[in-house]
């Protein structure tokens, strides 16, 4: 086939043809969300420690890290994710507590949701500046 013409050409005579443009459309990053590891009396340290490896994929050090802040603080983000994975991490865990017959309460909530403040990336271990809530109350 003979190259597109402009205003009718010598081989086909009142035949208009025009390139469109090449435009992508814009692409959003999905929504990220904040899994919740929340403190509670009865679940074993360990057993925390053991679900943030074992489902989450943590470091000893790290596990134990947001382990202790959960159990100082209240709750730790466990990491962040889009929502599906969020959801199955959550589902992963509240299976793991329920075989082993403990309370733990595991949540998500969209990233940028309550208490979040500097620090709360996606590589966010609920260290002191993952976005949980401080001493201070801010």
């Amino acid at each position: 086939m003979s190259p597109k013409r402009e205003q009718g050409s010598p081989t086909e005579p009142g035949v208009v043809t025009k390139t469109r443009p090449q435009t992508r459309p814009k692409l959003q990053r999905p929504r990220l969300y904040r899994v919740l590891l929340h403190n509670d009396d009865y679940t074993p340290m360990e057993f925390v420690v053991l679900v943030l490896r074992d489902v989450f994929h943590k470091s000893e050090s790290d596990a134990m890290s947001i382990m202790l802040h959960a159990h100082t603080r209240g709750y730790a983000v466990a990491g962040v994710y889009s929502f599906e994975i969020a959801e199955t991490k959550v589902a992963e865990t509240m299976a793991l507590a329920e075989k082993a017959q403990f309370p733990l309460l595991c949540s998500l909530e969209p990233e940028g949701g309550p208490g979040e403040g500097p620090g709360g990336g996606p590589d966010s271990g609920g260290g002191p500046d993952s976005g949980g809530p401080d001493e201070s109350g801010e």
